[in-house]
């Protein structure tokens, strides 16, 4: 269990920033920061047993999120509406998920396929990433009120976009547990912010 510092808080709100940002990317262009997306989607396959760092690969793999969050947390308006849509929905979805025992099995289950199917393709193989959107379409997506992602019908009508899409969701889901687990909860998200601005700034410096 990592403990319950607004550093390691810090990087698992960064991590739910990477992963909205990169479905964002991908409904809007058809692409995404492949550095992020390789380390957002490995994050599901690492445990945080050598610490929330190690999760995504490293502060160099959160570049995107910590950059983000930090846009969402400076000044007085929300930097992207929409990308706090999808975060906060992921936080509230993830306490959905936390009374789903049997769904959290199914949902491991299929993550440790997806790993065999990883070290055999490649992280970012279509059959990985196909089988990490169905985890997300056929488990996290069945409960209330589902994500609805906006963008151009050209991208979001592609499997493989929408493959992509749902995978970071669901890296989005891990990252929401991982912040639960690291003691964040609304009310710290909200009292703690100026802490919460101040590491920030502290991990942009080391980028």
């Amino acid at each position: 269990m990592p403990s319950n510092t607004i550093h390691n808080q810090t990087l698992a709100l960064a991590g739910i920033a990477q992963a909205v940002a990169l479905v964002q990317q991908l409904a809007t262009t058809g692409t995404a920061d492949s550095n992020a997306l390789e380390s957002s989607i490995g994050s599901l396959f690492i445990n945080d047993e050598h610490g929330v760092q190690n999760v995504y690969g490293g502060l160099s793999g959160l570049k995107l999120g910590i950059k983000q969050l930090n846009d969402q947390m400076t000044g007085f308006k929300i930097a992207n509406p929409e990308q706090a849509r999808y975060a906060a929905s992921l936080v509230f979805l993830e306490s959905q998920l936390d009374t789903q025992p049997a769904m959290l099995k199914t949902i491991f289950i299929g993550i440790d396929r997806a790993q065999a199917q990883a070290e055999h393709f490649g992280l970012l193989h279509e059959n990985v990433l196909a089988n990490l959107g169905d985890i997300y379409h056929s488990s996290i997506s069945t409960l209330q009120p589902r994500i609805m992602v906006n963008g151009e019908q050209e991208y979001l009508s592609k499997p493989d976009v929408v493959n992509k899409i749902r995978a970071c969701l669901l890296a989005g889901i891990r990252s929401a547990i991982l912040w639960k687990q690291c003691g964040g909860t609304r009310w710290k998200f909200i009292f703690f912010r100026k802490k919460i601005q101040i590491e920030i700034q502290l991990l942009l410096k080391q980028l």
